[in-house]
């Protein structure tokens, strides 16, 4: 992380002129990448992926740096977030910039989780930077409106999003418009939406210390999980949702032009991603705030029968503790049964992309006589999505193994 800084410079609004395909200056050609944000001038220090092999920054990458780089320069960490939120890089609708070749494309809103971690480390040395967080507090809110207001498009709490990062995953490239039409309703989209959820809601709470004006945020945060987490796994044999009970996996649902849905069984950290929605509420915080406690347990009882499939925020657990997670114990077991299978997703090295039963059961989905797989590639892909990267058909990504260890300690 040290040495993959560099200065990173890239004058959109200059680059669009010069191709004559800047929105608003004729003569114009549409459809030129990045046109949308000719506001963005970048000129400053970022930390890169790879200076070499790719020499410009990716916004949730950038966000994971900041974990190992608080530790280590908690002042370029802060200034990291400070910039991928920041008037030049955010674009006006709220949302932030993925990656040099499409700002456009859709990354996971991570940055709320990086910037809780720099809150709770600079709080345990004593050095909690409330006017910093407020500030990002603020900007990530605009973010997390923009994911609701786009990336939601049915107000059902279940999200889209494109590729996410995980570049070939799918059986299709998940970016691109779908060979069957309609849409797919993603589970690990819907997932980041709930530890986005999450993340604000232990930011609000350790803003609500200094500022009790935070107490509508902490109620709305608490109410935006639950929502998410009743949408998951609704009440009811529904045939079409997330979480398939025989599998007792989360998947994707292809959701076709005449509203039927069918989930597309690829084993895979799509289904592995819900269980890192999860965060502990210390018992403290409940005996600090019993107003909002209150408010929060009239809404779970109210809506008790939505949030059977999910665990109970209303159980205390060890020293009082309350738990918010997409899993219950139940479903915790049987995604665990897989995960920690050596013969599936438990590598030497950590939780594999893709479950290896993929090498000798490949998935494939039929569409208008094409055939689409997705089969278990640790190495180079068989597939040309995304120029050939089987970054994510097999091997591991250490960043998501944060999470997913941070959820189960």
């Amino acid at each position: 992380m040290l040495w993959s800084k560099q200065c990173y410079y890239f004058d959109v609004d200059l680059w669009l002129r010069e191709r004559h395909s800047h929105p608003l200056r004729a003569p114009t050609r549409r459809g030129s990448r990045n046109e949308s944000w000719f506001h963005m001038i970048n000129h400053d220090v970022v930390s890169m992926p790879d200076k070499w092999e790719y020499p410009w920054y990716a916004a949730w990458d950038l966000a994971f740096h900041c974990v190992p780089l608080a530790m280590v320069d908690p002042d370029f960490a802060k200034s990291q977030i400070d910039l991928m939120l920041s008037q030049g890089y955010l674009h006006p609708t709220g949302q932030m910039p993925a990656y040099e070749w499409n700002f456009g494309d859709v990354n996971p809103p991570v940055h709320a989780f990086a910037l809780l971690f720099l809150q709770k480390l600079e709080a345990d040395l004593g050095q909690a930077d409330f006017p910093f967080l407020q500030e990002c507090f603020a900007r990530l809110l605009l973010n997390f409106t923009w994911w609701v207001n786009r990336k939601d498009p049915a107000g059902r709490n279940v999200f889209e999003g494109g590729f996410l990062g995980l570049d070939n995953i799918g059986v299709f490239d998940r970016s691109a418009a779908l060979p069957t039409g309609g849409q797919l309703e993603q589970a690990d989209g819907t997932a980041w939406m709930a530890m986005f959820s999450q993340n604000m809601l232990e930011l609000a709470l350790a803003l609500l210390d200094r500022d009790k004006t935070y107490e509508e945020f902490v109620i709305k945060f608490v109410e935006r999980f639950f929502w998410i987490a009743a949408a998951v796994d609704p009440i009811g044999e529904n045939p079409d949702e997330m979480w398939d009970e025989e599998d007792g996996f989360f998947y994707d649902v292809l959701r076709l032009p005449d509203g039927t849905g069918t989930r597309l069984k690829v084993r895979s950290l799509v289904g592995l991603l819900p269980i890192c929605a999860t965060t502990v509420i210390e018992a403290d915080v409940i005996e600090r705030y019993p107003q909002i406690a209150g408010r929060v347990a009239a809404f779970l009882e109210r809506n008790r029968d939505l949030l059977a499939n999910i665990a109970d925020p209303l159980v205390p657990g060890v020293h009082g503790r309350r738990l918010l997670s997409l899993v219950n114990e139940e479903k915790l077991r049987r995604i665990l049964a897989r995960m920690l299978d050596e013969e599936r997703f438990l590598g030497p090295h950590g939780i594999r992309s893709i479950s290896r039963w993929h090498l000798d059961h490949p998935y494939t989905f039929d569409v208008a006589g094409a055939q689409y797989q997705v089969q278990y590639e640790p190495a180079e892909s068989t597939s040309g999505m995304f120029g050939g990267n089987s970054n994510w058909r097999g091997p591991v990504w250490f960043p998501v193994n944060l999470l997913l260890i941070r959820a189960l300690i």
